[in-house]
């Protein structure tokens, strides 16, 4: 089964504002499911009409250490701010320096606010959303984008992160609270600029993301 990102967009449209006047969307899952991929595309569709600002929880973090250090961070620098029409700012991580940067990007109250990561459709986040959405992957397939990405030198890393994730989805239930359950490797065919495919198959909105099926071919070789 298929959806289109016009028709998602909107269905965000049609939802109310609960971040003062701003839609705020969550794109979660796994690391390397595909969640950047879905969130820039979604964020293109939205952009034909409203004013769309992408924010991804990897600039919020300290490392691989601290999984839900971001959620206090975002909030405080973004959330409240926008909650109330001001401007919000906040100070990136810089995974080179590995330390958050001096210098603060200053962002305007958009008209939907897309928060992109692990986490960023959690029970903390969902009484300010107006839609959630969660992307799967097989395992496998998401540890061998991560580590095409970045390297087998953090291989070890990666292993670390995937068993902080396993704990954080088996706590949260988020997969039973999500709008929208993503494939972020589907077999049928789609056109991936405009559609992508709803749900791994055999999981429904009651699965948990303990639930992890073979890898099978990816339809697309997503992104994180």
């Amino acid at each position: 089964m298929k959806g289109t990102y016009r028709e998602l967009a909107e269905l965000v449209l049609a939802r109310k504002a609960r971040l003062g006047a701003v839609r705020l969307v969550a794109v979660d899952g796994r690391a390397g499911s595909g969640k950047s991929t879905f969130a820039g595309r979604l964020a293109a569709e939205l952009q034909r009409t409203r004013r769309v600002t992408v924010l991804h929880t990897d600039d919020f973090l300290d490392g691989w250490s601290k999984m839900p250090i971001w959620q206090p961070r975002l909030r405080e620098w973004v959330f409240e701010p926008f909650r109330s029409g001001r401007a919000g700012a906040y100070r990136r991580y810089d995974w080179g320096l590995e330390r958050l940067v001096d210098e603060w990007t200053v962002i305007e109250p958009p008209d939907v606010l897309i928060v992109e990561g692990v986490g960023s459709a959690s029970a903390v986040m969902r009484p300010d959303l107006t839609l959630s959405v969660l992307v799967h992957a097989p395992r496998g397939l998401r540890l061998r984008r991560g580590l095409e990405r970045d390297g087998e030198a953090l291989r070890p890393e990666w292993e670390r992160w995937m068993t902080g994730e396993d704990g954080h989805f088996a706590e949260d239930g988020t997969p039973g609270a999500a709008d929208v359950l993503v494939d972020g490797a589907p077999a049928e065919a789609h056109d991936p600029e405009i559609e992508y495919v709803i749900g791994p198959e055999g999981w429904t909105t009651g699965a948990t993301l303990e639930d992890d099926p073979e890898s099978r071919p990816d339809g697309e070789e997503q992104g994180e």
